[in-house]
């Protein structure tokens, strides 16, 4: 029989248990559900029985994308860890955690908006003990409620939100889904950039390489189901040297859209090592840039509780800073 959602005894070790998703955890992602409710089990092996199907959602199997809706039933396996397996329960180390507070950018009961650092996830997960809303959620042990608006890559800096009451994350998601939240973006690129306006549409598509890694790609199957339109408009700010600093306003906010994008029309981003210049990255590692120069540096939107308007703005990091003067010497 299913059951209302309630985080003690909530789990079975000895047979599949079902429980009905409330308004609490209506809109959740599937993974960070399991991982709340899931409080003692190992992140490795959470995602493990997602992989291999074991949780269904009203009997199918989801993926880690999947978010949940109200009276959603989900099964879980029996957790059947041996005690000789389990271990202790992981706190973040004080230096995970000491930038957080001086990195929040906006913050009121509903909203929390905080400058992201480089080389941060966003969750936890695949290996990775903490994210960004594992660090919060720790650091403010009694908030009721903290859940990501949505998502940046573990090496982009700049703009998270994170939502502080379940009714400002619905009314977010909802101007996502209707393109009323504007995010910018600014980068340099390999090469000269030379229009001062380009909109750029391509179809992209996801997949995994021999490893098991997701990579995105530009494809022309006008059959292939699996593809997503991606737009973004591109503004030259300033050509430096042999590269270009450009800003970018997503009109889609598809997986690695801007890399992706940039990378397909030769121009890619700096210190991108997934769809960058390999060799120049190693040349710009030895002069001071260690990391990808994409930043979310700008969010404009109706507040999701008073309707009045919200603008953020995210300072560039002190290394990308610093190699832009470097640049300009």
């Amino acid at each position: 029989m299913a059951q209302n959602i309630d985080t003690k005894n909530l789990v079975s070790h000895e047979k599949v248990t079902f429980l009905t998703i409330d308004e609490a955890s209506e809109t959740q992602k599937i993974d960070n559900f399991l991982l709340k409710v899931l409080k003692n089990v190992p992140k490795s092996h959470i995602y493990k029985i997602l992989r291999n199907g074991e949780v269904r959602v009203n009997k199918k199997r989801v993926d880690t994308t999947y978010r949940l809706k109200l009276e959603d039933l989900v099964r879980i396996p029996p957790i059947t860890i041996g005690e000789q397996k389990t271990r202790a329960i992981e706190t973040p180390k004080t230096q995970q955690t000491v930038w957080l507070e001086t990195h929040i950018i906006y913050e009121d009961d509903a909203l929390l908006a905080i400058n992201k650092p480089s080389g941060y996830a966003v969750h936890g997960g695949s290996g990775l003990s903490f994210g960004v809303i594992e660090l919060i959620r720790h650091v403010r042990p009694q908030a009721k409620f903290l859940e990501l608006v949505h998502r940046i890559d573990r090496d982009t800096s700049g703009i998270l939100l994170i939502a502080k009451k379940r009714s400002a994350l619905v009314n977010m998601h909802e101007m996502m889904r209707h393109n009323q939240i504007e995010k910018k973006y600014t980068m340099m690129v390999q090469g000269l950039w030379t229009e001062p306006k380009k909109t750029v549409e391509l179809m992209l598509k996801k997949t995994l390489n021999k490893t098991g890694e997701r990579r995105v790609h530009v494809t022309e199957d006008e059959g292939d189901e699996d593809q997503q339109l991606s737009k973004s408009i591109f503004y030259l700010r300033k050509v430096i040297g042999p590269y270009s600093l450009l800003e970018a306003k997503l009109i889609t906010g598809r997986t690695h859209q801007l890399r992706v994008q940039l990378s397909h029309l030769g121009f890619p981003i700096l210190g991108d090592d997934k769809y960058g210049d390999f060799k120049l990255n190693k040349s710009l590692e030895k002069n001071g840039l260690k990391r990808m120069f994409l930043h979310a540096f700008s969010m404009k939107m109706k507040h999701p509780m008073t309707g009045e308007l919200l603008e953020l703005k995210a300072s560039l990091s002190p290394e990308l800073d610093a190699f832009l003067s470097q640049c300009h010497s």
